[in-house]
């Protein structure tokens, strides 16, 4: 039985998945003061956002599908748990090599953002459930971009590590309203948990637009994490400006996830290969001007307002596509869209930070370039054939 989605839960689940999804973007801006304390590379310090990334596809991959089985109360308990034993162990790291376990566990522990999605999709009529889905992704992508704007601050002011240890404390205040307010959700899945997972693979093989959504998001957000990881060096590069600085930057890529509630209107509304082709159009626009912004900061405020509002045109369509059908199996189905989303996600930090100690910014913005040049690709070759 469907219990409706009031506005309070839905904007609950929204800054809930803002505050959550935080915990794994907060040392992008703080990379830098990090190499300091650990006396190491930046090639080798970005190896704590890409564990970080790592660990978060690993739990979309094991504990999302759970939300199709197990009460979603339950899976809140344990998982939170076990998030703020990490968080406190990430502050309280003394090697590079604990700080790499600990984000790991982290990212894990934070995929809990993801059954709010279904959630939302699930307890929405047809005509509402773009709307619910805008509203939580935004609060999702605010929380991404501010908490770099947040931590760069912290980081800057009174240390890395303060970061962590207030994000802790936020994490148990948050497990206790959730546990009073969320609606609980009765599972609908009776089978075994060995075959909740191999019912992934089917889902996978059977559904080609799922399968070309989930290339689609991994590549565009594997291109806007080529962005974010490197940003922070070319800050300290080419300005001199440290975390605080680099963080702020998250500022103007908010007024590009706030047109998620928008982007989320249009799709009841407007072809989706219409909003995909116009994300893809802002995608190119802002790595063109990337290019060309190595010494220029108006340049590179104006790219990361159009690279975050492409990129949340691209996520909410894709989003909107996979939940249109399968409403028994939407965890799973959002698992498979999740884990290539930031699989994506971590290759592009990775090939980010490598494309910067080899090419500096400018080969940073031609791999940007070559990702979405290849995701338009693949839109124009397939996109009709799955529709």
């Amino acid at each position: 039985m469907k219990t409706p989605l009031s506005n309070s839960v839905l904007y609950l689940m929204s800054i809930s998945a803002g505050l959550v999804v935080a915990n794994l973007y907060y040392n992008q801006p703080l990379l830098h003061l990090i190499s300091v304390t650990f006396d190491v590379t930046e090639s080798a310090v970005s190896n704590v956002a890409l564990s970080t990334q790592l660990g978060f596809a690993f739990g979309l991959l094991f504990i999302i599908p759970l939300g199709d089985k197990i009460a979603n109360h339950k899976i809140l308990k344990i998982d939170f748990t076990i998030l703020i034993i990490a968080l406190f162990a990430v502050a309280m790291s003394s090697s590079l090599t604990l700080l790499i376990i600990s984000s790991f566990i982290v990212g894990f522990t934070s995929s809990i953002p993801q059954l709010f999605v279904p959630m939302a999709a699930q307890l929405s009529n047809d005509a509402g459930r773009g709307r619910a889905i805008g509203i939580v992704m935004s609060g999702l992508l605010i929380g991404i971009l501010g908490s770099r704007v947040l931590s760069g601050f912290i980081g800057e002011q009174f240390g890395w590590r303060y970061v962590y240890f207030g994000a802790a404390v936020v994490m148990i205040v948050l497990f206790v309203i959730l546990t009073v307010k969320l609606p609980k959700i009765t599972p609908t899945y009776t089978g075994t948990y060995s075959s909740l997972m191999k019912s992934i693979w089917f889902y996978f093989k059977t559904e080609p637009a799922l399968r070309l959504a989930s290339l689609r998001g991994a590549l565009a957000f594997g291109g806007l994490s080529v962005f974010w990881t490197t940003l922070v060096f070319l800050m300290e590069d080419s300005f001199g400006y440290g975390s605080s600085i680099t963080g702020l930057f998250g500022l103007f890529g908010i007024a590009g996830a706030l047109g998620a509630t928008v982007i989320g209107k249009l799709n009841n509304k407007v072809s989706k290969n219409k909003l995909i082709a116009f994300g893809i159009v802002l995608l190119i626009i802002s790595w063109s001007i990337f290019l060309f912004s190595a010494q220029s900061l108006v340049g590179l405020i104006i790219g990361v307002i159009l690279i975050d509002l492409g990129m949340q045109g691209i996520h909410i369509t894709n989003q909107n596509i996979i939940f249109s059908k399968n409403e028994e199996a939407r965890n799973r189905v959002n698992t498979i869209y999740m884990v290539s989303f930031f699989i994506g996600g971590s290759l592009g930090t990775t090939l980010g930070a490598v494309a910067w100690q080899y090419y500096n910014w400018t080969g940073v913005s031609l791999l940007g370039l070559g990702i979405t040049g290849a995701m338009a690709i693949t839109q124009v070759l397939y996109s009709k054939k799955v529709s």
